[in-house]
């Protein structure tokens, strides 16, 4: 299975002045665990994900007032929707993440995540087991 099957095409982009609580609002109203972090001046893409929210807020930082661009990973690792979930997955252990960004024609084109590949990995549920008393 290739990395286009399995990748969100829903895409939240940002910009590196959204404060903390504007981008897990945006991640939450839209239910995901990672926004792409544009930022035109730098000239570059980067990744602010659920945890970096959480680091943030565990050092006692006030998410109204820290910006994405102070938690922004901007050595971002991106992958390309050719490639396979497996060599999604070696990445994504190899760099100890659990978002990549794809590209496609040097634009966001989706975010494959560990839970999409679970997915394409693990068989649908029909019926929870039901485990006797």
């Amino acid at each position: 299975m290739l990395v286009r099957d399995a990748m969100s095409t829903v895409v939240l982009t940002i910009g590196p002045d959204h404060t903390l609580r504007q981008a897990a609002a945006l991640m939450s109203a839209r239910r995901v665990g990672a926004a792409v972090v544009h930022d035109p001046d730098a000239g570059g893409i980067g990744i602010l994900t659920e945890r970096d929210i959480l680091n943030s807020v565990a050092l006692g930082q006030s998410p109204d007032t820290e910006h994405a661009h102070a938690h922004t990973t901007t050595d971002v690792v991106f992958a390309a929707p050719s490639w396979t979930v497996e060599e999604a997955a070696r990445a994504m252990a190899h760099g100890g993440f659990r978002h990549l960004i794809v590209l496609e024609h040097g634009e966001p084109a989706g975010i494959v995540s560990v839970r999409d590949i679970i997915r394409c990995w693990a068989p649908t549920r029909q019926h929870a087991a039901r485990v006797p008393a």
